[in-house]
C-alpha cells in the first residue's frame, strides 16, 4: 500500500488515501468490495478510525471494534453477502476529505442462525444507503439505514411483529435495547452540510413542501413515470404512487418537525444529476397512516432519500427509514 503521507499528496480530497482510489467513489466502492466480498475484515482496522461514530436507526456504536464485531456476525448469518454499490454520491469537505452517500443492492443467502432467527436458506435482496465521513485515508464519521423492513418481509416476518420479538428478546419493555433518537446521539468530527448545488437545494424545498402539505409538488417536480424505491423492498411507479408514500408517512406524524441534516447536489458524466439527502422527522405518533392506530408514541424518523433527476423531473426515487425502528419506539411506548 501506498504510504498514506504521499499519496494524492496534491490534491485536498484524497490526500492520504491509497493510490489506488483516484477518487471517492473508486475509494467507497473499492473498500466495501474488499471489507465483505474479498473477506478483509481485518482492513477495518485502517479504514475506519479506532473512535468512529457509527449511527443508524437502531442505535450508536463507538469505534472500529465494534463495526467489526458486527461485520463478522452479519457474514456468519449470510455467507455468501454481496455489495453491488449502484451509486456513490459525494461532495467535499471544507476541512479536507469527503461525504459520501453509498447506495447498496445487497444479496444475501440466509444461511445460518444469528440475529434473524434459524436459517431458512433464503436469499434475500434489499437496499443500503451509507453517508461516510472521509479524510486522510480512512472514515471517522458514518450514518447508515439497512431496509430491515424488507429483510424481515422476505423471511416471512413482519416488522411490527420483528421489533415485538426484539423487545421480549432482550428482556421486555424496561430493559430492552432503545433505538436511536438525537437524545443519545455523540458529535463525531464531521461538520458539514453537503454543498451548496442547486439542485439539492431545489428537491430539499420540494421535500418541505410536501412535509407542509403541500402534495401537490410531487405533480409539479416528479416524472410522471418516476420509479419508486420504498421502504419493505417496494417498488411503485407514478406520481401516485409517490403521493401515497409520502402520504402515509407525514399522515402518522401529522406534526412532527421535518429537517434536513445533509444535502449533496451533483452531476457525474454517464450518470446525470442526483441529489442525496439526509433527514429526520421527529415527533409523536397521531395520526393514522402507515403505522397504523395512532399511540401517542414519541417516534424519531432516521431517513435517507436519493433521487435521480431527468428533463420532466425526478425520475427515480430511492427511500430508506427502518420500519422496525419505528414499530420499536411505538412498542416500547405502548407496552
Amino acid at each position: 500500500m501506498t504510504s498514506p503521507d504521499v499519496a494524492h499528496a496534491d490534491d485536498p480530497i484524497m490526500a492520504g488515501f491509497d493510490e489506488r482510489y483516484p477518487d471517492p467513489p473508486a475509494y467507497i466502492l473499492g473498500v466495501t468490495k474488499e471489507i465483505w466480498e474479498d473477506r478483509g475484515i481485518d482492513t477495518l482496522h485502517a479504514s475506519y478510525t479506532d473512535d468512529i461514530p457509527v449511527r443508524s436507526p437502531s442505535g450508536v456504536v463507538r469505534g472500529n471494534r465494534a463495526v467489526i464485531n458486527a461485520t463478522m456476525a452479519t457474514l456468519a448469518e449470510f455467507p455468501d453477502r454481496t455489495l453491488l454499490g449502484e451509486d456513490v454520491i459525494w461532495s467535499p469537505d471544507p476541512d479536507g476529505g469527503f461525504l459520501s452517500s453509498h447506495r447498496i443492492l445487497s444479496t444475501a443467502t440466509h444461511a445460518a442462525p444469528g440475529v434473524y432467527g434459524a436459517p431458512t436458506g433464503r436469499t434475500l435482496r434489499y437496499r443500503i444507503i451509507a453517508d461516510c465521513a472521509a479524510r486522510a485515508g480512512s472514515i471517522h464519521d458514518e450514518w447508515l439505514i439497512r431496509d430491515q423492513g424488507a429483510i424481515v418481509r422476505q423471511l416471512d416476518l413482519d416488522p411490527k411483529a420483528y421489533a415485538a420479538a426484539q423487545i421480549a428478546a432482550e428482556g421486555g419493555p424496561e430493559s430492552a435495547a432503545r433505538p436511536f433518537t438525537p437524545a443519545v446521539d455523540v458529535a463525531g468530527p464531521y461538520r458539514g452540510v453537503g454543498n451548496d448545488d442547486e439542485r439539492g437545494a431545489a428537491h430539499v424545498a420540494v421535500m418541505e413542501t410536501m412535509m407542509g402539505g403541500g402534495l401537490s409538488a410531487v405533480r409539479a417536480a416528479y416524472d410522471r413515470a418516476v420509479q419508486c424505491e420504498y421502504p419493505g423492498g417496494v417498488t411503485e411507479h407514478g406520481r401516485g404512487a409517490v403521493d401515497t408514500f409520502w402520504l402515509g408517512l407525514r399522515s402518522s406524524f401529522p406534526d412532527a418537525r421535518f429537517d434536513v441534516h445533509h444535502v449533496i447536489g451533483r452531476e457525474d458524466p454517464g450518470l446525470g444529476a442526483r441529489v442525496a439527502l439526509r433527514w429526520s422527522l421527529d415527533g409523536s405518533h397521531d395520526g393514522w397512516g402507515t403505522f397504523g392506530r395512532p399511540t401517542g408514541a414519541p417516534v424519531h424518523v432516521m431517513g435517507l432519500t436519493h433521487v435521480d433527476l431527468g428533463p420532466w423531473g425526478v425520475r427515480r426515487e430511492f427511500v430508506l427509514f427502518d420500519e422496525t425502528a419505528i414499530w420499536k419506539q411505538i412498542l416500547l411506548h405502548t407496552g
